[in-house]
């Protein structure tokens, strides 16, 4: 059972624990009716039919060492199905392909794998990417992102290509007189038929992987139409600051729309009816993207004295280019109220850095403003529409990505937090890398000038005009730095002197020392800011890093934040390092 990361099987099932055995299984009276028979055989058997012999394994078992299908093929079994729950992940359709593709190369065979498609009512998205494979080749591709509900993926083999690739290879055949046999559920019929002859035999296919840039564009796109339509909303709200992250969560909605025109102009009438039931009008067919999104998409530029008009307009031309209705409402007035409140109270008014305040007063201005957005947009989300004279409410979209959960760099209840977050779970690199893509897909030209603008809050006063606040001067690290210290804090299995040590030669220009301070600076902030993770907006899963509390990262969200032990651990193998190129009359590099 897969019982790691985002599953937790073994709270609902129990694994059959006695391989090769098998039991009489009473069968409810009511199927007894239907069937005619008493009871069943339950547990590790495989089916005999008059031609081939058929074995199963789920989903987790492929991906184990000891998989069942090695021994199952030793035992003369030929076809192997897998029912498979498999969710998406960036970069991960190679490694599911691969799997499938070696269990059949190494001991002959016909794989059959088939996966769930849509949302899981969650944070996961299933994307299908059924597959069927012949002897280590590939026969059959199913689409890894698809509106339809239901995907049948065929082929037509011969049985004796593999019992011809399985008489070829020696060593196998004496491992296979070696096995234990599996108990043998006999069935009355046959999978091929004598005349069958001349019978065209599917050919092996090259498998076509999307690219990093497509996955983002269609895997949370697909995640936010499958909950839309379940949720009976009638569309989302997206605060749209003009910056990369915001603009690409405006990106995977747009390519929603499009992903929905093309369902129906290839005549999926559930898509269409799901479309009108969002729309509340059952004879609406959306006419283009554009057009579709306008209906279903409100964007909100919430601007305050310390935005820029950059950014408002770059804001304004992308909602203009992706057809959505935009909304520029300023939020200077209830910001000041809430100032006021506390001045009145403490008869204190406190100020921004830049005016000579503190940083607990620069923080906290900053925070007000960031949390009244988010009061704002739901605001705007139960009662925009209405002001339009339409029904429904809209869904709350959130657009911090996960780099920025991973360092806490947001405030707890701004505008990241949200009903949803399709960019929650992708890495500020692989987003500037989708706003690149989607300028020349959905030809938005508007986003050319948000990649090169610096990422910012805009939370702080400007200077003669413009921008003066910068994201990663203001977290002390690099977008780049983030996603390494990702992978290394939750893939690898790292704590702060682990980390230490891998990255001494991953970054052979910097000085231990340096290094040092980097990866502490890292878990100290990581460790201060790790409580936000408690209320993070759920997110479309697709980085196996995401910090994600409720259920893939379980973690402490209380620490020590000093790390006495592992900082003093660090510090002295610096000493030591620093000392031994001393004596090796190496200099420190500066």
């Amino acid at each position: 059972m897969a019982n790691g990361g985002n599953y937790r099987e073994l709270r609902w099932f129990t694994p059959w624990s006695k391989p090769r055995e098998v039991e009489e299984h009473f069968l409810p009276r009511t199927i007894q009716k239907i069937t005619g028979q008493e009871t069943v055989p339950f547990g590790d058997a495989v089916l005999a039919t008059k031609d081939t012999c058929i074995g199963s394994e789920i989903c987790e078992e492929l991906w184990l060492p000891n998989s069942p299908h090695i021994e199952m093929g030793l035992d003369g079994v030929e076809i192997f199905t897998n029912s498979s729950g498999s969710h998406h992940e960036l970069r991960k359709a190679h490694i599911r392909v691969d799997l499938v593709r070696s269990a059949t190369a190494k001991n002959g065979g016909i794989y059959l794998l088939s996966n769930l498609k849509g949302c899981d009512s969650d944070r996961l998205y299933f994307d299908g990417c059924a597959m069927i494979s012949l002897n280590g080749d590939l026969v059959a591709q199913g689409a890894q992102f698809s509106l339809s509900d239901v995907e049948v993926l065929t082929a037509t083999l011969d049985l004796e290509d593999v019992r011809g690739y399985r008489a070829h290879i020696s060593s196998r055949c004496i491992t296979a007189s070696r096995v234990t046999s599996f108990h043998r559920v006999r069935v009355e019929f046959s999978l091929s038929s004598f005349d069958d002859i001349y019978t065209l035999t599917s050919n092996p296919i090259q498998w076509k992987y999307h690219s990093p840039e497509e996955e983002i564009s269609l895997g949370p796109a697909c995640w936010l139409w499958d909950y839309l339509r379940r949720s009976k909303q009638s569309g989302f709200l997206l605060p749209l600051s003009g910056g990369i992250d915001s603009s690409a969560a405006a990106c995977i909605v747009y390519s929603m729309c499009c992903l929905v025109c093309e369902a129906i102009d290839l005549g999926n009438c559930e898509v269409l009816h799901d479309a009108r039931q969002i729309v509340n009008d059952e004879t609406y067919t959306p006419k283009s993207p554009q057009e579709f999104c306008k209906h279903i998409l409100t964007t909100c530029y919430m601007s305050t004295e310390n935005s820029s008009k950059e950014t408002n307009d770059r804001a304004k031309l992308l909602a203009e280019q992706i057809g959505s209705y935009h909304l520029t409402p300023n939020v200077d007035t209830a910001v000041k109220a809430i100032v006021g409140v506390f001045s009145a109270v403490t008869g204190k008014i406190p100020q921004f850095r830049a005016h000579g305040g503190s940083g607990r007063e620069n923080l906290a201005l900053q925070n007000v403003q960031a949390r009244i957005r988010m009061v704002t947009a739901y605001l705007f989300a139960q009662l925009s529409l209405w002001a339009r004279g339409l029904p429904g409410g809209l869904l709350v979209l959130g657009s911090a990505n996960v780099d920025e959960s991973l360092r806490g760099y947001m405030t707890k209840y701004d505008c990241s937090s949200a009903d949803l977050n399709p960019i929650g779970g992708i890495s500020k690199t692989d987003l500037r890398s989708f706003i690149q893509y989607s300028v020349a897909k959905f030809q938005l030209p508007a986003l050319t000038s948000i990649m090169t603008a610096p990422p910012t809050a805009e939370l702080e006063p400007l200077t003669d005009g413009r921008v003066s606040q910068n994201d990663e001067d203001d977290m002390g690290m690099t977008y780049a730095d983030l996603s390494v210290y990702g992978k290394l804090r939750k893939v690898v299995k790292t704590g702060p002197y682990s980390m230490f040590c891998k990255l001494l030669m991953a970054w052979r220009t910097l000085s231990p020392r340096q290094v040092a301070e980097k990866v502490k600076l890292f878990f100290r902030m990581y460790s201060i800011n790790r409580h936000k993770m408690t209320t993070l907006t759920p997110s479309y899963h697709a980085e196996s890093y995401s910090p994600d509390d409720n259920r893939f990262d379980l973690r402490p969200f209380l620490y020590n934040t000093a790390w006495p032990w592992q900082f003093r651990c660090i510090d002295e193998q610096v000493s030591s390092l620093e000392e031994n190129r001393k004596e090796d009359g190496c200099e420190e590099v500066d």
